[in-house]
């Protein structure tokens, strides 16, 4: 009762389309100066909900870029706690000025 007649014949009329703002979880770029950084929780307590789980911890990864165009990755909780470290000290000292190229053509 109510509804309009020969609206299943008529379709939709809206079209729900994705969001084009939407974050990408994608690595840090130049053009996109940051860090980003993966670290899966650790499952340890006995009372934890997650405890029956069979998904086991992955591997932490971090990536970075910075504007002068240095990039680094590291893959390993050490390996990225060093990142981390050497991310920040990077970015205490950078100017943000695109590096000059010594290599190749353009060294000349």
């Amino acid at each position: 009762m109510g509804e309009p007649k020969g609206a299943a014949r008529k379709g939709v009329t809206s079209v729900f389309r994705p969001d084009p703002h939407t974050s990408t979880a994608s690595d840090p770029t130049p053009e996109r100066p940051g860090i980003h950084i993966f670290a899966p929780p650790v499952y340890r307590h006995h009372w934890d909900g997650a405890r029956w789980s069979k998904r086991y911890g992955a591997t932490p990864t971090a990536a970075y870029a910075c504007r002068c165009g240095q990039t680094d990755t590291a893959r390993g909780q050490q390996d990225v706690a060093d990142l981390v470290t050497e991310y920040a000290a990077h970015k205490h000292f950078c100017t943000g000025a695109p590096s000059k190229h010594t290599e190749g053509r353009a060294a000349a």
